[in-house]
This record gives structure tokens, sequence and C-alpha cells, in this order.
């Protein structure tokens, strides 16, 4: 396959993309380490902050893993006291889990140090080109999950 066919990588917005996420998610896993924690720990505590009560299956969605690999997550965060759910399920199947104080107070220090990191990643940018950067790739989002319908 010669050039012409592939995919120029520097000028690819695709690529570019992927470049950025790994390096964000690179970035907050270095200040969440240290705090005892991964990216998908402090997204299951802040999805549950903000919308308390979600099932493994909706916090699976929203942290971008398994609904296998949230079990395991949950479990031990029931285990260590961060969250807490009900030992049987109020309607159907699912439990929902909800924030402790200890994982509210966790959820404060992981929060501030992935809001540090947000900050050093937006540095140099004025507010207008944050807000169009948002609104650009929220855009994206949108036309992708459109699946090419208007």
């Amino acid at each position: 396959m010669s050039q012409a066919d592939g995919v120029d990588l520097d000028k690819s917005l695709g690529y570019l993309l992927k470049e950025t996420s790994s390096a964000l998610r690179s970035a907050m896993e270095e200040v969440l380490r240290p705090l005892g924690m991964t990216v998908t720990h402090y997204s299951c505590l802040e999805l549950l902050s903000q919308r308390p009560g979600l099932s493994n299956s909706d916090l699976a969605r929203g942290t971008f893993v398994t609904r296998q690999s949230m079990n395991v997550l949950l479990q031990a965060l029931e285990r260590d006291g961060y969250v807490t759910r009900p030992a049987e399920a109020p309607v159907g199947k699912a439990l929902p889990a909800r924030l402790t104080p200890r994982g509210r107070r966790s959820l404060e220090k992981a929060s501030a140090a992935v809001r540090s990191v947000e900050v050093r990643m937006l540095d140099g940018l004025t507010e207008t080109e944050q807000s169009d950067a948002f609104r650009i790739l929220r855009s994206m989002v949108d036309s992708l999950r459109r699946g090419g319908r208007p």
C-alpha cells in the first residue's frame, strides 16, 4: 500500500484526537495514582456523584469499560467503603450504587487533581478558543453518533 492509499498521520485529525486522548489519560493517571485511583475509578465516583443510583451497566457505559470490569470495580469500591449498594435490587436486577461519605471525600481530592490536568491542557488557549474547541469537539461527537444521518 502506498502513502497515497493510507492515512497521513501528521495530518489526520482522528490520529491527533487519539494522541490527545492518550496524553490526557496518562496525565490523569499520574495525578490520580498517589490518591490510590485509576481514571476508571475516578470516573465511576464522578458519575455517581452527579447521577446517584446508576446501575452497573450505566456506569460501564459512562466510563467506557465492560459491564464485567465495572462489576469488579464496584465490588472493590463497595468493599473499601467508597460506595454502597442495596443487598437486593429494588426493581429488576440492577443494584443502584451511591457514594458514601468516604467516597465523597476521596472524589473531592481526585476532582481537584483532574481539574489541574485540564487547566494544564488548556494553558495558552483564550476563553474563546476553549469555547470553540468544546463546541467543535461536541459537534464531531454528535456527527459520529448520528452515523451519517442529518
